[in-house]
C-alpha cells in the first residue's frame, strides 16, 4: 500500500466498514441522492430496497467513485474517497468487490481468462500455480470448476452471474458490492444466487451491500435492511420489522415485489 494512503487513513470505528454521511447526488436538476447517511458493518449483509429510480445503483457506484457525488462524505475502511487521488483510490479498490448487474464478463475471454484478468494485476505476488489454485477454488465456490474453458457466450444467465461472481471473490475483497444480483433470473436461479451471497460471506467474511428490489433475495440474505424512497433512507430496520410495519408504502412494496 502506498504510504500516502496509509497516512490518509481515518479514526472510523474498527466495527464500520463503510460510513457514509450526508450524500447528495444530482443528475442536473435531478435529485438522485438526498442527504444519505448510513453504516455498513464488519460482516454483515445490508440489503438497500427500494424501487427503480430511487437511487440504489447510484449509492453503491459512489461509494466506489464510479460516480462523483455533489456532498457528503464516504469513509471506506478507514478511508475518506473523496480526499483520494486516483492511485490511492485505485489501491482502495482492490479491496471492494463489485458485482455489476450485467455481470460484466469480457465476451473475448473464456471464463479462466477472466478471473485471470483481476487476480493478475491485484495479487501480483501469486506464482502461476498460486493464480490456477485460486481460479479453480473461486470456481469451486460457485459451482462452475467444469465451466473453466468456456466462453460467456456457452453459459446461460445464471451461470454467467456465478462466474461474475467467481471473478469478484477471486481476489480475497472485504467489502462486497452487490449492484441486482437476481435481475433477469428465474426464481430458482435467483435463490442459488441469494443462498451464494451467504455462502461467500460465511467463507471470505466479507461485509456486503445487496442493492435489490427482490423481497426474497431480501429474505434470505438481509443481516439488516434499509430502504430507500426518492432518495432518501426512509426505513432502516431488521427484515421483521419491515414485514411486520404497518406502513402503507412499505406494505405495497412487499406486497407487489412479492407477487
Amino acid at each position: 500500500m502506498y504510504r500516502g494512503f496509509e497516512e490518509t487513513r481515518g479514526k472510523e470505528s474498527a466495527e464500520s466498514v463503510v460510513v457514509i454521511e450526508n450524500l447528495k447526488k444530482s443528475f442536473g436538476n435531478e435529485v438522485v441522492l438526498s442527504n444519505v447517511s448510513l453504516k455498513l458493518f464488519q460482516g454483515e449483509n445490508l440489503v438497500v430496497l427500494g424501487k427503480s429510480g430511487s437511487g440504489k445503483s447510484v449509492l453503491i457506484k459512489c461509494i466506489v467513485r464510479l460516480l462523483a457525488f455533489d456532498e457528503g462524505k464516504i469513509n471506506v475502511l478507514g478511508y475518506n474517497i473523496g480526499e483520494l487521488n486516483n492511485t490511492d483510490l485505485g489501491e482502495l479498490r482492490k479491496k471492494v468487490g463489485f458485482l455489476f448487474q450485467s455481470g460484466a464478463l469480457y465476451d473475448s475471454m473464456t471464463v479462466r481468462q477472466n478471473l485471470e484478468f483481476p487476480l493478475l494485476r491485484i495479487r501480483k505476488e501469486l506464482n502461476r500455480k498460486e493464480v490456477d489454485d485460486k481460479i479453480l477454488e473461486a470456481l469451486e465456490n460457485v459451482g462452475l470448476a467444469d465451466a473453466l474453458e468456456k466462453m460467456p457466450s456457452q453459459l446461460s444467465g445464471g451461470m454467467r452471474k456465478r462466474i461474475s461472481l467467481a471473478r469478484t471473490i477471486v481476489v480475497d475483497p472485504s467489502i462486497m458490492l452487490y449492484d441486482e444480483p437476481t435481475t433477469g433470473l428465474d426464481p430458482v436461479t435467483s435463490q442459488e444466487i441469494s443462498v451464494l451471497i451467504n455462502e461467500v460471506q460465511k467463507k471470505y467474511k466479507t461485509s456486503s451491500i445487496i442493492i435489490t428490489h427482490d423481497i426474497e433475495c431480501a429474505r434470505k440474505t438481509a443481516t439488516r435492511i434499509v430502504m430507500l424512497q426518492d432518495g432518501a433512507i426512509y426505513k432502516e430496520g431488521s427484515l421483521t420489522d419491515f414485514e411486520k410495519s404497518d406502513d402503507a408504502l412499505i406494505k405495497a412494496f412487499f406486497m407487489q415485489s412479492g407477487t
